[in-house]
């Protein structure tokens, strides 16, 4: 399997300026959320980008890029039918080829020196098949993510076999069918917001929105996936930050930054911050 395309989604209506704001990244110089997430994807080996954003967006998104730009192709999601039909509008680019696939409203922390993606990307080359990065998540956070339910691939440390796919569970649902032993307790794998998917996803995708042109879920194309062939789930060494949560920028930024040359400086700075806060 080779990997040498990817396809970033950022034309949700709540999503679309997300990418666009500015952070300071951990050698200390200021960028563009997504300058931060292409550098990552580039970082990987990745060698094409497309990015699905809404109609009229594109200049923006080339601003926000900055030098990378020119390794961006834009594909324009005309209708708002759901995740999967973003990912759906970028078939052409895929070209029935693997891909790698990243939000835009999410940033990595590396927990190594390899970085979020290309710890995935090697994963599922190595493993020869779809592969979903997916997270250790407390269920108080399930209505934000989608998650899976399955059991560890015999010695093999964070890989599991995927028995289940569901979109955003209830916990009640998350108990029921999504257990996967060795989790703590109301802990469960939710998506990572990174995925090296096959050509077939985007069959399934198709088959999806000729049976509902109103809503296209990725997470029911995901859910059959397995049916047809290999699919595993991937327990990354580093962390998510949803930067449209609240205070999810800020989040990220911290982490960012206490991963990075100044962490010292960083960390003198929020002593500071508590104990005057404290007065």
């Amino acid at each position: 399997m080779q990997i040498q395309r990817a396809i970033i989604t950022a034309a949700g209506k709540n999503q679309r300026q997300l990418p666009l704001q500015t952070l300071v990244d951990r050698d200390g110089q200021t960028k563009t959320a997504l300058a931060i997430l292409l550098e990552e994807v580039i970082d990987a080996g990745i060698d094409e980008v497309c990015l699905v954003i809404s109609p009229g967006d594109q200049a923006a998104y080339e601003t926000a890029a900055g030098h990378l730009a020119n390794r961006l192709q834009f594909v324009e999601q005309s209708e708002q039918l759901g995740y999967g039909h973003a990912v759906w509008s970028a078939r052409e680019f895929a070209a029935s080829q693997p891909f790698l696939l990243l939000v835009s409203d999410h940033l990595y922390v590396s927990g190594e020196q390899r970085g979020c993606a290309k710890q995935l990307i090697e994963t599922a080359i190595a493993e020869d098949c779809a592969v979903s990065a997916v997270q250790a998540t407390h269920e108080s956070k399930l209505p934000n993510y989608g998650a899976v339910g399955g059991r560890l691939v015999p010695a093999r440390r964070g890989l599991y076999e995927i028995s289940e796919v569901m979109e955003k569970p209830s916990p009640t649902q998350a108990e029921q069918s999504l257990l996967v032993p060795g989790l703590r307790a109301g802990h469960y794998l939710c998506f990572f917001g990174m995925h090296v998917l096959s050509s077939q996803v985007m069959e399934l995708l198709d088959a999806d929105l000729k049976e509902n042109e109103s809503s296209v879920h990725l997470s029911s194309a995901l859910s059959r996936l397995g049916g047809r062939q290999r699919y595993l789930a991937y327990e990354l060494d580093g962390r998510r930050y949803d930067i449209g949560d609240k205070y999810g920028l800020l989040t990220a930024q911290l982490a960012i930054a206490l991963d990075g040359q100044d962490r010292d400086e960083v960390l003198t700075g929020l002593v500071e911050l508590l104990v005057t806060s404290r007065k």
